[in-house]
């Protein structure tokens, strides 16, 4: 067992590096006589490149794009979580919470995009995170008002569509607005894809295209989780103007000249992870690239779905609804449950965040068996207490089973590999 733990890990680092950052904006980007070319396709003839590269891989995109630009004039920043050196200046802002350092950025953007001009190419190179990181309230809202909406809607257990959906509507520069900002100059949006499907308008909130979403939407979002009561009442009178009328609702037409290229997903890194588990000599098959819900029943799901090859690959992001004071992720929570869905049997178990980080935790995830149980309680510790109170973290740490691997630099939401238990021979 201790072999294929190890051929499933190799298979998840796969995964990783086929979504690394400056290798995927590199396939997708080049400059050909002056010209740069997105995937064969002429998107403009510039004087200059201005960038604006936020998320979680901001730096190595714009490493990549750095590289494929191949020395036209440029000028542009970089915001991401940490300090970062690149061919830009950088800012370092909140996730996954914004703060004052996203403000900052979010100004400067938007600076940036309104300053470009006719001769200019814009290049917005997005990915996972930005939601958060670039962020300018709206006219009559303050960072609090925002901070503490994210935080309400992130405990409530809101997807990813349902929260962008809101934050989308309190902010200047989501859900097309950065968008609106550039309206001089010819765009071209790269994205590193941290969403199940793609969705443009939800991937760090849709700067760049229209958005499909309303103030009523959002504030059906908000009665759906029990929030209106909670939430800053600046936040509520804001969105219920919005839904009556009395405010602009966010662009819904496209940028008349914007490129826009998916450069990596969640369905790269399977095939990826795939391919190296048969070149490995096991049979596997990507599953299912849309892995959504509550993180502790998927998990306990896939565990023991049973399958016609040794392993089976998925990718997607699940949720937690969080209901007790512990510590853990979505995809150790899921591997906690798989974990008891496991318990004696032959079956094994990984679940990681594609981008190292799962949770505030220094885990990427955890690869769980059919003995991570018993290694837990030998610990001293109960698995259903543990789950219950989503502390995760804990049991998986006392089992020897968490996935450590620091920042990645990518981020496509989660990689899963199951190999479920083989059926006993009575």
């Amino acid at each position: 067992m201790a072999d294929l733990r190890g051929e499933l890990l190799d298979a998840w680092r796969a995964g990783v590096a086929a979504v690394e950052p400056a290798r995927c904006v590199l396939e997708a980007v080049e400059v050909a006589d002056g010209t740069v070319v997105a995937r064969g396709s002429v998107v403009a003839r510039p004087r200059r490149v201005v960038v604006v590269a936020f998320g979680k891989a901001a730096p190595a995109m714009a490493r990549g794009l750095a590289e494929g630009l191949d020395g036209l004039p440029s000028t542009g920043v970089v915001v991401a979580p940490e300090a970062t050196a690149g061919p830009w200046p950088s800012i370092v802002a909140g996730h996954p919470v914004p703060d004052a350092g996203s403000v900052l950025a979010g100004r400067r953007v938007l600076e940036l995009a309104a300053a470009a001009g006719p001769d200019d190419l814009l290049v917005c190179c997005i990915s996972g995170g930005g939601s958060a990181l670039v962020e300018v309230p709206a006219e009559g809202l303050e960072l609090g008002d925002l901070v503490a909406t994210t935080e309400l809607l992130l405990g409530a257990g809101a997807p990813i569509d349902e929260l962008n959906a809101v934050r989308k509507h309190l902010s200047a520069v989501k859900g097309g607005r950065l968008a609106e900002a550039a309206r001089r100059t010819t765009l071209l949006t790269l994205v590193l894809s941290d969403v199940v499907g793609d969705p443009l308008d939800v991937i760090a909130s849709g700067p760049t295209v229209p958005d499909p979403t309303t103030y009523r939407d959002a504030l059906d979002v908000v009665d759906r989780h029990g929030l209106r009561d909670r939430l800053p009442g600046r936040v509520v009178a804001h969105l219920e103007a919005g839904a009556s009328g009395l405010l602009p609702e966010t662009p819904k037409r496209p940028h008349p000249r914007q490129t826009i290229e998916v450069v990596g997903n969640g369905p790269r890194a399977a095939r990826a992870a795939v391919e190296r588990l048969r070149r490995r000599g096991i049979t596997a098959r990507v599953v299912e690239t849309t892995l959504a819900g509550e993180a502790r029943d998927v998990g306990a799901r896939v565990a023991v779905a049973r399958l016609e090859v040794a392993v089976g690959v998925y990718a997607g992001e699940t949720t937690v609804t969080v209901r007790g004071d512990g510590r853990g992720g979505r995809n150790q929570e899921a591997a906690l449950a798989a974990a008891l869905a496991l318990e004696g049997t032959d079956g094994i178990f990984l679940a990681a965040g594609t981008d190292g980080i799962d949770g505030p935790t220094d885990a990427a995830g955890a690869l769980v068996d059919g003995g991570t149980i018993a290694r837990g309680r030998a610990a001293g510790l109960d698995p259903y207490e543990h789950l219950a109170r989503n502390d995760a973290y804990a049991f998986l740490a006392a089992a020897g089973d968490l996935v450590v691997t620091g920042p990645t630099g990518t981020n496509v939401a989660d990689l899963w590999l199951a190999r479920p238990p083989r059926p006993r021979i009575r």
